[in-house]
């Protein structure tokens, strides 16, 4: 991980610069993933966003993997009539985990003797730099197509492969074994708890409190343990509040997306399942749901921990923005000093720390007229006449 990424573990989320700021400025989006989660801390990072990752669980090696060791020999003590290549990138660990168990050119040879299937256009790449040639691949990249080509096919009495890779497929293996198929789970990237949980904790801690704008997902177990975690801690019902209406939640697919759904929470997706066009459905979406209010004869869009005051990026201390977000719940109305107390996080009964909170909020802002005194009453934000 590069030394600029913020960790759940570290300090809060660093502000973005004023002069170079993306879509995603202001913004803070959780991220769970264990496999390429700096490339995807990149991406996010490059359009302005604060990022926290704590990765929801751990990759077993391959090299490592004694189920996978054991079903790629009961592979080749058994042949199979059908193998289905899910994902490339499992496709090749599973042949260079081979490799290093001295199995490699056995596996290939005995997969040069059954039909083939890959999932999409990836998986074939990787099928044929293997030196194999697959009998069939949709255009779809859907395993709703691949299974519907099997059971058009026949599978009573087959023997099936099945190249599984740490999410679940809904359905498919309960379909195959109802037409009579043996089907074999070859577990690649199987998926156990972190070592370290702090990390998951504190970020649960973050999406509770609602101090993420965003959590993100590519993959399944990762939602599936996120869920638990809360519900050991006695917050799942705290965490899927703040997914239902505060904190919007990313998920690479509907296949990663399911665990949620099925706790009533919706979540968004990109059309094509990757990395980048989930990225660019957070750069729609984030900004979109940002209060946008015109105070004092000028535009400001308030963000997660940032403010935008026509159109320049205003950092804004944690304090300032409960304050802000307080008083934006009525624009134009007068909140109290005592309210605005209630709204600040850890103030105790003083209402003096009020004060000090807004004059630090009117400095950040570095427009003071935006928030109104009213003597003895409290503030209120100078909303525009419309």
């Amino acid at each position: 991980m590069d030394d600029q990424q913020q960790t759940a573990a570290g300090p809060g989320p660093e502000p973005q610069p004023e002069q170079a700021h993306g879509p995603l400025a202001g913004f803070t989006v959780g991220v769970t993933a264990a496999r390429r989660a700096d490339e995807l801390g990149a991406l996010l990072r490059r359009r302005g966003a604060a990022v926290l990752h704590a990765p929801a669980l751990r990759i077993v090696p391959l090299a490592d993997d004694s189920e996978l060791l054991a079903a790629t020999k009961d592979l080749l003590g058994h042949a199979p009539d059908v193998v289905v290549a899910t994902t490339a990138i499992g496709f090749r660990g599973w042949v260079e985990a081979a490799d290093g168990w001295g199995l490699g050119e056995e596996l290939l040879a005995r997969l040069r003797e059954v039909e083939v299937l890959a999932r999409g256009p990836k998986v074939k790449g990787a099928i044929r730099a293997a030196g194999l040639t697959e009998e069939w691949s949709p255009s779809s990249e859907s395993m709703a197509e691949v299974l519907e080509r099997l059971l058009a096919e026949g599978v009573d009495g087959r023997r099936v492969a099945v190249q599984l890779h740490g999410e679940p497929l809904p359905g498919f293996v309960e379909a195959l074994r109802e037409a009579g198929a043996e089907v074999v789970g070859v577990p690649v990237y199987r998926w156990l708890p972190p070592e370290d949980i702090g990390p998951v904790d504190r970020l649960l801690d973050a999406t509770v409190a609602r101090g993420v704008d965003a959590l993100t997902f590519t993959s399944a177990p990762a939602a599936v343990s996120l869920l638990e975690r809360a519900e050991v801690r006695g917050l799942l019902p705290e965490l899927l509040s703040a997914l239902r209406h505060d904190v919007l939640p990313a998920c690479v697919g509907p296949v990663t997306a399911l665990a949620l759904q099925a706790r009533g929470v919706e979540t968004v997706q990109p059309e094509r399942f990757r990395l980048g066009p989930l990225v660019q459905v957070l750069c729609r979406e984030l900004p979109g749901r940002a209060r946008v209010l015109r105070l004092a004869g000028h535009r400001v869009e308030i963000r997660g921990h940032a403010v935008l005051v026509d159109g320049e990026l205003r950092a804004v201390p944690p304090a300032g923005m409960a304050l802000l977000a307080a008083l934006a719940r009525q624009p134009g109305w007068v909140v109290s000093r005592a309210d605005l107390l209630s709204a600040l996080p850890g103030a105790g009964r003083d209402e003096h720390a009020v004060e000090t909170a807004m004059a630090r909020l009117r400095a950040a802002l570095g427009t003071p007229k935006l928030i109104q005194t009213v003597v003895k009453r409290g503030y209120r934000l100078a909303v525009d006449a419309p």
